[in-house]
């Protein structure tokens, strides 16, 4: 993802809230395992 503007990172939709979130740096290894945008979400599922 180096040297792609934020306006064309990947997005997914919360499976909590339901509202979208772009790719992470911190995501990077993991990404398609992600499925809530938050720690907060992810533990009100």
């Amino acid at each position: 993802m180096k040297g792609v503007k934020k306006e064309h990172l990947p997005e997914k939709v919360c499976a909590t809230c339901g509202k979208p979130f772009s790719w992470r740096k911190k995501w990077e290894k993991v990404w398609d395992e992600v499925k809530h945008c938050s720690d907060k979400c992810r533990k009100h599922r």
